[in-house]
């Protein structure tokens, strides 16, 4: 024969379990980790490009044109002006 309801052991079964905190779960650590290396990543290259960064050159095409007979647009001619030069009609 089954035993008779009891209320009370039916209230205790129905609780639920405490579970572990949340930072014993894996996948918690695998949700912050995404955001956590785009963050160390966006730091080391703002790192890269401020002490990699190249050297400002102070002479201009006029300066350099001054040194040397260039028939043509030179290779370190910005590209604006040989895009100009290139649209102008030849005299």
């Amino acid at each position: 024969m089954s035993a008779p309801f009891n209320p009370v052991a039916a209230s205790r079964r129905a609780r639920p379990v405490p579970g572990a905190p949340w930072w014993r779960f894996g996948m918690v650590w695998f949700v912050f980790a995404g955001p956590a290396i785009v963050v160390v990543a966006g730091f080391a290259t703002m790192f890269v490009a401020y002490h990699g960064a190249d050297v400002v050159l102070s002479e201009g095409p006029a300066e350099n044109a001054s040194r040397a007979v260039v028939s043509g647009p030179a290779a370190t001619t910005p590209a604006w002006q040989a895009r100009n030069h290139a649209a102008t009609p030849a005299r």
